[in-house]
C-alpha cells in the first residue's frame, strides 16, 4: 500500500483529502503545517508528498527546500496543493524541485491523475536505478578481476625475473624492480581501497541514520588543507611551477570527517595533474559564494564530452584504448557520492581538448 504525506494548513482541505485517498486504498498520514510535516518525515517516509504553499511559519517552499537538500529524500515525488490566485507561484514551486501542482478546489480525478502520474514516474526512475546498479555489480565482477590479474602478474613477473637472475643483475636493477613492486602495490592497495569505500558508500545511502552520523563529524578549515594537498600531489607529479592555488579562506568548518574530505580533493586533484600535460597550468581556488564553500579545480588537459558527463558512474573508464587509465576508475564517482551525501552539489564542465573544471559547493560554518 502506497502511503502519501498531505501537509496543509486548512482543516477542510487535509480532512477532505485523506478520506479521498484512503478510499482510493492508499495509506495516508497529514501535517497541519509544514514543521509538522517535516518532524513527520523524520519518522515516516511517504511514497508521495501533498503539500500547500501558503502556511504560517514553515510554508510550502521552505518544505520543498529542506526535503530537496535531504538524499535520502530528496527522490520522493512532491505535489504543491496551490489556491487559485497563488497560480503565480507555481514557477517558483517547479523551479524548487517541485513534481507538479494542483490548483484548489481540485477534482477527484485531478488529484488521482496526477498521484497516480507521479508514482510511475517514481516507480520508473527507482526500476532505472536498479538495472544501474545491477550493471555497476556485473562491472565489478567482470573489471576488479582484470586488474587484480594484470598487477599481480607484474609484480610476479618482476618477482621471477630477480630470482632466476639473481646472480646476474646490478644492484642498480635490483632496485628498478622493485621500485616496479612497489608501484603496482600501492595501486592494487588504491583499488581496494576505493572498492571498499564505494561499497561502504552505496551503503550509507540507503540508511538516513548513518547519513545525519556522517554529518556530525567535522573539518576545520577546509580551505587550508585544500592548499597543502594539492602542493603534495604537484609535487608527486614534478609539476609544482603548473600549480595555481589561490585559497585564502579562513576561520571556517564543514559538516564532513576530514579523511572524507582529504579523499575528495585528492581524488580530484590527482585526476587534474593526471589527465593534463606537464606545463599547463592546473588552477585550485575556494571561496564563499552564496552562503556556500566553493572549490573548484581546473586543469587545460584533454576533457571530456557532454554525453561522457552525462554517463558518468562507477567503473566507468572514458576511451580506455586510446589513454591509459591505471584502476578501476572509481575515484571520481567517490568524490561525487562522498560531496552529495554530505548535502553538497558536485559539477564537472569540460570541453574535449581543452580541459576540464569541477566545482564542490558545501555547507560551512564560521569557526569563532
Amino acid at each position: 500500500m502506497k502511503k502519501i504525506l498531505i501537509i496543509d494548513d486548512a482543516p477542510f482541505i487535509l480532512e477532505s483529502t485523506k478520506a479521498l485517498l484512503q478510499f482510493e486504498g492508499y495509506e495516508v498520514i497529514t501535517a497541519k503545517d509544514g514543521q509538522e510535516g517535516l518532524d513527520l518525515l523524520a519518522l515516516e517516509k511517504p511514497d508521495l508528498i501533498l503539500c500547500d504553499i501558503a502556511m504560517p511559519n514553515v510554508d510550502g517552499y521552505s518544505v520543498l527546500k529542506t526535503i530537496k537538500s535531504n538524499p535520502s529524500l530528496s527522490r520522493i515525488p512532491f505535489i504543491f496543493l496551490t489556491a487559485f490566485t497563488e497560480r503565480q507561484n507555481i514557477r517558483t514551486g517547479m523551479q524548487l524541485g517541485a513534481d507538479d501542482f494542483l490548483v484548489k478546489p481540485y477534482s477527484r480525478d485531478e488529484l488521482i491523475s496526477s498521484i497516480n502520474t507521479q508514482l510511475q514516474k517514481s516507480s520508473l526512475q527507482s526500476q532505472a536505478i536498479a538495472e544501474k546498479l545491477q550493471e555497476v555489480n556485473y562491472s565489478v565482477t567482470q573489471v576488479l578481476p582484470h586488474e587484480f590479474r594484470t598487477i599481480l602478474n607484474q609484480i610476479m613477473g618482476s618477482a621471477k625475473f630477480m630470482k632466476s637472475n639473481a646472480n646476474r643483475i646490478s644492484p642498480e636493477e635490483i632496485i628498478d624492480l622493485v621500485d616496479d613492486i612497489i608501484e603496482s602495490t600501492k595501486r592494487l592497495l588504491t583499488i581496494t581501497e576505493n572498492y571498499l569505500i564505494y561499497a561502504r558508500i552505496q551503503s550509507i545511502s540507503a540508511n538516513d541514520e548513518e547519513i545525519e552520523q556522517l554529518l556530525a563529524f567535522t573539518t576545520v578549515e577546509p580551505a587550508a588543507i585544500l592548499y597543502d594537498t594539492a602542493g603534495f600531489i604537484a609535487s608527486k607529479y614534478s609539476r609544482v611551477s603548473d600549480l595555481i592555488v589561490n585559497a585564502d579562506i579562513y576561520e571556517i568548518s564543514i559538516s564532513m570527517a576530514s579523511e572524507s574530505y582529504h579523499k575528495i580533493i585528492s581524488e580530484l586533484i590527482d585526476n587534474a595533474f593526471k589527465f593534463s600535460e606537464a606545463g599547463t597550468p592546473v588552477e585550485v581556488s575556494a571561496d564563499i559564494i552564496d552562503e556556500k564553500f566553493i572549490i573548484q579545480i581546473k586543469d587545460h588537459g584533454r576533457g571530456i564530452s557532454q554525453k561522457q558527463i552525462e554517463d558518468i558512474d562507477a567503473l566507468v573508464q572514458f576511451e580506455r584504448n586510446i589513454f591509459e587509465q591505471q584502476g578501476v576508475g572509481l575515484g571520481l564517482i567517490i568524490a561525487k557520492k562522498l560531496t552529495e551525501l554530505h548535502r553538497g552539489v558536485f559539477n564537472i564542465e569540460s570541453q574535449e581538448g581543452k580541459g576540464t573544471t569541477i566545482t564542490l559547493s558545501l555547507p560551512y560554518k564560521h569557526v569563532f
